[in-house]
């Protein structure tokens, strides 16, 4: 037997087929190129449908799908709440999907910070563990907590939305749309930072490309960011202990750099079998 794993990004839209231990047997990527509202939806029924009968010829059929949204995902009426993909403010993702799928083939939604650390706990560093956190940087941030071996949620499944915690005063009117923390060092906020100091079109890898060849414009991007990504691992790491924190294998640039940030936050001791925190 076999699932579909999908991962919706700010910018892409990743799938992915998994055996019943985790194994993964095939993964493929799409860039979302501007898609909005309905377009972004119909991107995933199509590529899941697509994937699932190309693999139909397997020798291990799908028998299930599983969609990892950012944002919210409000799991009572079945809709996403994804502040980065514009349109998507209250999403009916579970209708579309239901609409468009097989009544025999089960599927579940949840957000992509809850998928995290349940990966993380099933598959990852974190094994075994009751009490973990697995922070995710990217085009958004969020924190997938386990609390006493269960998954945090919070009321209106928000829980984990981190891109608002407060790590800098006075307030500004541009932390509104994502929040104070994600402003400053989600990938986006990189480049922003950049973009205010030279102008032209950069990516987030090229900032950290030019951070890794001494570009000072980028250094200086990369360590505010640095410092607030170890200031919200501190922060999170005192509100639920954890017996210890761990990031990602990421490549060099961003695994350097995430280190230096928690190694100055301070209180953050790495441990074997830690709570989880991953730079993606």
């Amino acid at each position: 037997m076999s699932v579909i794993g999908v991962d919706l990004g700010g910018t892409k839209l990743a799938l992915a087929i998994f055996s019943e231990e985790g194994r993964i047997l095939h993964r493929q990527a799409v860039l979302l190129d501007g898609r909005e509202g309905a377009e972004v939806g119909r991107l995933i029924t199509e590529q899941a449908l697509a994937l699932r009968e190309a693999w139909a010829r397997e020798a291990t059929p799908v028998r299930g799908l599983g969609v990892a949204v950012p944002g919210i995902y409000r799991a009572g009426p079945g809709t996403v709440w994804a502040p980065n993909i514009p349109g998507w403010e209250d999403y009916p993702l579970r209708d579309e999907i239901r609409s468009a799928l097989d009544s025999d083939l089960p599927f579940r939604i949840d957000s992509d910070r809850a998928c995290c650390i349940l990966g993380e706990t099933w598959q990852g560093t974190a094994r075994g563990s009751r009490n973990a956190i697995f922070l995710t940087v990217g085009t958004g941030i969020g924190a997938g907590i386990l609390a006493e071996g269960r998954v945090l949620r919070g009321h209106g499944d928000a829980a984990g939305a981190i891109g608002w915690l407060a790590l800098e005063r006075p307030y500004r009117p541009e932390y509104a749309p994502v929040g104070c923390f994600e402003h400053h060092a989600s990938g986006p906020g990189l480049v922003s930072a950049v973009r205010e100091r030279r102008a032209g079109e950069i990516t987030t890898a090229d900032v950290f490309a030019a951070a890794e060849a001494g570009d000072p414009v980028a250094l200086s991007a990369l360590d505010d960011a640095v410092a607030f990504w170890g200031m919200a691992v501190a922060n999170l790491v005192t509100g639920e202990h954890p017996p210890g924190h761990h990031h990602g294998d990421e490549p060099g640039g961003r695994r350097r750099a995430l280190r230096r940030g928690l190694a100055g936050a301070g209180g953050c001791n790495a441990a074997t079998r830690p709570g989880a925190s991953c730079v993606k």
